[in-house]
């Protein structure tokens, strides 16, 4: 009798012998009929290839597409059906290459545009690149519906609508028993639109129904008094566009539609939740132009830059960004992507969701419903042979694992973690069990962030500094770490909020992030190995010349960017000693 661990190896060796028998009939049928014979275990899968073959035409015809390219792509010579010209080539494996589904599938390819270039694979090769189809965006993923609003209404409405108040006294004036529904609703949205706002809260009350604009964080009334029964038929409308079911009203939903703008679309997130008064509705606003922040436009002190640009850089490691919902982390790592993406490299993410489109990168969606998540995207996109990964949050121990072994084995990881400051990154994945021996190695940058709102260019206000407050400052230049340049924060000045047109009145206009950056060198691994305490770690961050968050906040109230009170909200009272 065999031990269990003897059945486990023979079992593999059965495994493999296996497979090895099923490449070589596929290889026998290849030399057969002509064709062009390939391995995929040593072929990557493009997903933009991939989605060109629906997934139920390509179980059907036992076939997937590979490569997309003018010549053919890089995969090897004898494939069946190349042609000349100008028409894109889309390699294609297949284990039925005689079959009527194959011809099918070829016809439909080519009446697209693309002639088909057919390689023989074994079957359960292609039917592992099946598996891949999880990374294809589902058709009911995207943007199910459409509010046009042209560009001459939208320039009318810009005119009309520059402020907050603007826009409250707009809402204010509609005539609710004879406006439609429609032109309610372009209003409400060309408002957020035009104040910037991030978010629009619609919330049903007892006897009346509440709109809010979130601007830069911060929620504001735009009608605290707004018809229940208008309000009604708003909520129906969204659902209506936005494709979730009008009947369904005491469970979430959650769903999405576009903004037609003429140059652009804006991304709507609508998500409805039952109330006691009636279903409240969040839309977040997704403008394409707010994704277009580069490395240099983050808010990043010279020191700081010169620190991501040199880790961003590198061929490996993982570099996680911390901080709670909201702070601007994912912002933060798509102007890292951005900065280092180009055709050489091979970028992939899995996010949840997706937040905006990123030109040359392949970018996924988790999908717990059906099983897809984290880890399981990670698993799969390793098997993608990807140069860099963007993995949405580490949450767990396996997506912690293989992210960190994903560092160790020549790529670049880039994810979030939820800790309070880039100290926590280390205790944060103890706590989730990962063993210290990896960290340390896999581990190179740890960055934590918050926003604070940008005191307005228009209308901020100077003001002298009084001589306790100026011996504080001078105090707390002087204990900064060298690497920052200290005669750029010298002043006798800071500035404080006003409020004029430009800013709604609020003082404030838009926001700047607030950063500390913590690099793993050679100490840290061996301070990991010994000791991950938050106690050690904070020692050790202090020799290593460490800028905290709240320093490089009072860093920028220097430089007139932001006021000591925004610090504060965000990081806690000032540690002036």
């Amino acid at each position: 009798m065999f031990g269990a661990k003897q059945q486990t190896v023979l079992q593999k060796k059965l495994g493999e012998m296996r497979r090895e028998a099923e490449e070589r009939d596929a290889y026998r049928t290849a030399q057969k009929l002509g064709i062009g014979y390939i391995d995929l275990k040593t072929v990557p899968v493009s997903i933009d290839a991939l989605k060109l073959i629906p997934e139920e035409d390509a179980r059907k015809a036992g076939a997937a597409a590979l490569e997309v390219s003018a010549q053919g792509g890089s995969l090897p010579a004898g494939g069946r059906g190349a042609s000349g010209g100008k028409r894109n080539v889309v390699a294609v494996a297949t284990y039925a290459p005689q079959s009527p589904e194959l011809e099918a599938v070829i016809k439909k390819l080519k009446s697209s545009g693309y002639d088909a270039r057919i390689f023989v694979a074994s079957r359960s090769a292609v039917e592992k690149i099946f598996e891949s189809y999880s990374f294809v965006p589902k058709e009911s993923k995207e943007i199910t519906g459409k509010v046009e609003i042209s560009p001459e209404r939208i320039a009318e409405l810009a005119k009309e609508l520059k402020t907050l108040r603007s826009v409250q006294e707009e809402i204010k004036n509609i005539d609710f028993a004879q406006a439609s529904t429609t032109s309610i609703l372009e209003i409400i949205l060309a408002g957020g639109l035009s104040v910037g706002a991030s978010d629009i809260h619609l919330e049903a009350e007892e006897e009346k129904a509440r709109i809010r604009f979130r601007m830069d964080g911060i929620l504001h009334d735009v009608s605290a008094n707004f018809p229940l029964k208008n309000y009604e038929h708003i909520v129906s409308r969204i659902k209506l566009i936005s494709n979730l079911k009008l009947n369904v009203r005491d469970k979430p939903q959650d769903g999405r539609f576009a903004i037609g703008l003429g140059r652009k679309e804006v991304e709507v997130r609508v998500s409805t939740a039952p109330s006691d008064f009636g279903e409240t509705i969040v839309m977040r606003l997704l403008d394409p132009e707010t994704a277009a922040v580069g490395l240099k436009e983050l808010g990043l002190r010279e020191d700081d830059l010169e620190i991501a640009e040199r880790n961003i850089k590198m061929p490996n490691g993982l570099i996680l960004n911390t901080g709670p919902t909201g702070s601007g982390k994912t912002t933060t790592l798509y102007a890292f992507i951005k900065e280092i993406s180009n055709p050489g490299l091979k970028i992939i993410t899995i996010e949840d969701p997706i937040e905006y489109r990123l030109e040359g990168v392949e970018q996924t969606q988790v999908e717990p419903e059906s099983g897809y998540t984290f880890a399981d995207g990670l698993r799969s996109i390793m098997r993608q042979d990807p140069d860099i990964i963007l993995v949405g949050e580490v949450r767990d121990r396996d997506t912690a694992d293989i992210a960190l072994q994903a560092s160790l084995t020549g790529h670049l990881v880039f994810s979030t973690l939820h800790t309070n400051d880039a100290i926590g990154t280390v205790p944060r994945l103890v706590d989730l069990g990962v063993r210290p021996a990896t960290i340390g190695p896999a581990l190179t940058l740890a960055i934590a962030q918050r926003l604070v709102r940008r005191l307005c260019a228009n209308c901020k206000k100077e003001t002298k500094l009084d001589e306790k407050l100026k011996s504080k400052i001078k105090a707390f230049i002087d204990k900064l770490p060298s690497r920052v340049d200290k005669k750029h924060y010298k002043t006798d000045y800071i500035y404080e909020p006003v409020g004029c047109d430009k800013c709604s009145g609020i003082g404030y206009k838009g926001r700047v992030g607030i950063f500390e950056f913590l690099e793993s060198k050679s100490e840290f691994e061996e301070a990991i190995l010994k000791d991950s305490t938050r106690l050690t770690l904070k020692e050790l961050a202090k020799k290593q010349g460490m800028v905290t968050m709240q320093e490089d906040g009072v860093l920028k109230v220097l430089e007139g960017r932001t006021s000591f009170e925004e610090v504060e909200s965000a990081t806690g009272p000032i540690k002036w000693q």
